[in-house]
């Protein structure tokens, strides 16, 4: 392969060598921290602190993001597999010896802890320690916190089992095409395949994976249980409510912004079952299954459908160099500061850009504060692998604008914000797309893949969102999570979102155990709402052009300096109401709208 094709690791470290002399000086990094143990008791030793706390969470995060990049690289390779496990070891004794701070710092006496918060010596870490404060109610003793801290590893035990199941050791039958011939089926794959016009091969794909799931259902469903129980007894120890009041309290989330945000994707699911119903009947299906779900309305397009500004044929398959293209044109309204850097981005190598044997499946944008931001993904050239470049590149101009904006400790933004960038690329993508497509056909396929990014990003994660909600709550009563109780729990759901046009078969029960963002907890939700806020966000960029691109750029560069919602408002949108998600769904109405216009169009 290309070493251009290939991200280039070195602003992490030169090799893994170079890695393994930076391990070493981990433990002296825990010492220095730890030498502040009984002695943070005034702002100026706290500030100091603070400052050899950060320069330790500084080495760790490069160690662990690099072992992390490399085993991304190939899940099989053993070097790769030592350098994470050796990483996480020094990682978690690190982060163990120095859990006494937080319970130290919270014991002293309320007017103390405000003075020290007004101080000038703490005013760099001023919202670091307001965010502390928060969690005063939830932060344990010393000692409690120090024996948690050594569990952490074990805890997320679950987590990685079911990842190298998924990742390594899962194997999938063949799938075979209306011609007999074989396809090799594989997790990079399966999306593609059910993208497939032919629809023996969606079938014979579609039941050959989830039967590799299923065989593995009782190990899915244990490991499963197992992240769901590590985080009920993480949320009682803490004394929450809940495992979702744990998960949105460390973003300062209310818990109506989550209810908000199901109670107005339930009220819209009737334009859910409309597009499944448009889908059925553009396909031409006397029954709608699950593996009819990922093919695109339109299977083709002409020439001068989707051309580029040379005039060349785009179509609905893109060399990466075309991709780049079209990605910098749809971007050019977030201006030059931003589209320069994109640009040096792809000449930076910042991305592993093809599919390879034993490489990590999906896509994901991931850096540290001494480097670059990286993207994996696996290229394959057609629509969905231009998003993707575009989606992770909002991730990456995310951290990017966040890091050169913000000191260390700040540099990181909440998972709370993490998707709106990257949907914002998203839609502008697709929005200039559609400004330079007329034909009936040709705005068929963009607005389905609109459509498609509201059912994956909205409907879907919702559903997701319910299913978390709703097996996490099974277990907080002590009941057990079995793949029979699972299985039923996501039936259920594919019913209620999907609607009554679609015929459920029996393996679509099982899709949760495929679901790697279910090992997060109380993630998923997040999509749903960065993408209602993208879509606020986009049409104002759009709309109103420079008034609405600055603030934006400013959003970007906040990092986590403070609450993610106040970030949010800065940008333009609040998301303490439902009106951000109702919009969009509206939106998603206008777009099934013209949708149903341009087949009565197409089929003329």
């Amino acid at each position: 392969m290309n070493p251009k094709d290939q991200w280039d690791l070195s602003t992490l470290y030169e090799s893994d060598e170079a890695w393994e002399q930076d391990l070493a000086k981990l433990d002296g990094d825990a010492q220095a921290v730890a030498a502040f143990e009984g002695k943070l008791k005034d702002a100026r030793t706290i500030a100091a602190f603070y400052q050899a706390k950060t320069a330790m969470e500084r080495r760790m995060n490069n160690l662990l993001t690099y072992a992390m990049l490399r085993q991304s690289e190939d899940t099989r390779a053993p070097k790769a597999q030592e350098l994470m496990a050796k990483g996480m070891n020094q990682a978690v004794a690190a982060e163990s010896r120095c859990s006494f701070a937080e319970p130290e710092i919270l014991a002293l006496p309320k007017e103390k802890l405000l003075e020290i918060t007004e101080s000038e010596e703490i005013r760099p870490w001023k919202f670091l320690l307001q965010e502390l404060l928060d969690e005063k109610p939830h932060v344990l003793s010393a000692e409690e916190e120090k024996l948690l801290a050594g569990f952490s590893e074990v805890l997320e035990a679950p987590k990685t089992i079911a990842d190298s199941l998924m990742d390594a050791d899962l194997s999938f039958e063949p799938a075979e095409d209306a011609n007999g011939e074989k396809h090799e089926l594989a997790q990079a794959n399966f999306i593609l395949l059910e993208q497939s016009g032919d629809r023996t091969l969606r079938e014979n794909a579609f039941h050959n994976f989830y039967k590799g799931y299923a065989s593995h259902g009782n190990t899915l469903a244990a490991t499963y249980s197992g992240i769901v129980k590590s985080w009920a007894a993480r949320a009682r120890a803490r004394h929450y409510e809940s495992s979702r009041a744990m998960a949105l309290a460390g973003e300062h989330i209310p818990a109506a912004v989550y209810d908000g945000l199901v109670e107005s994707v339930r009220r819209h699911l009737p334009s859910m079952h409309r597009y499944a119903a448009l889908r059925k009947k553009l396909l031409g299906l006397k029954e709608l299954h699950y593996y009819d779900v990922y093919v695109p309305l339109t299977q083709r397009l002409s020439e001068e459908q989707m051309a580029c500004k040379e005039g060349k044929r785009t179509q609905d398959s893109w060399t990466y160099e075309e991709a780049k293209e079209l990605v910098l044109e749809a971007l050019a309204p977030l201006g030059r500061a931003y589209t320069d850097q994109v640009e040096k981005a792809f000449s930076d190598r910042w991305i592993d850009v093809y599919p390879n044997a034993g490489k990590r499946g999906g896509a994901f944008s991931s850096g540290t504060y001494d480097s670059n931001p990286f993207i994996l993904m696996s290229y394959t050239g057609d629509y969905e692998s231009v998003s993707t470049i575009a989606h992770e590149m909002g991730h990456s101009m995310h951290t990017w604008f966040s890091k050169n904006h913000q000191p260390c400790w700040y540099a990181d933004y909440t998972l709370f914000v993490a998707e709106v960038a990257s949907t914002v690329n998203e839609n502008l993508l697709v929005e200039d797309l559609l400004s330079k497509t007329q034909d009936p056909a040709g705005r068929l396929f963009l607005l389905n893949q609109y459509l498609e990014g509201f059912k994956a990003t909205v409907y879907r994660q919702t559903m997701f969102a319910e299913f978390e909600e709703n097996a996490h709550a099974m277990a907080e009563r002590g009941e057990a999570l079995t793949p029979q109780a699972l299985n039923g729990l996501y039936r259920q759901l594919i019913a209620d979102y999907f609607g009554p046009e679609l015929v459920i078969d029996e393996e679509v029960a099982c899709e949760w155990s495929r679901i790697p963002h279910f090992y997060r907890p109380f993630y998923v939700y997040k999509y749903a709402t960065s993408y209602a806020a993208a879509v606020a966000l986009s049409e104002k960029i759009l709309k109103e052009g420079d008034s609405a691109v600055k603030p934006y750029l400013e959003f970007l560069s906040m990092g986590g300096s403070t609450y993610p919602l106040e970030e949010l408002a800065h940008a333009g949108v609040d998301m303490t109401t439902s009106a951000p998600i109702d919009a969009a769904l509206e939106k998603f109405d206008r777009i099934l709208d013209e949708a149903e216009e341009c087949v009565r169009m197409y089929q003329q």
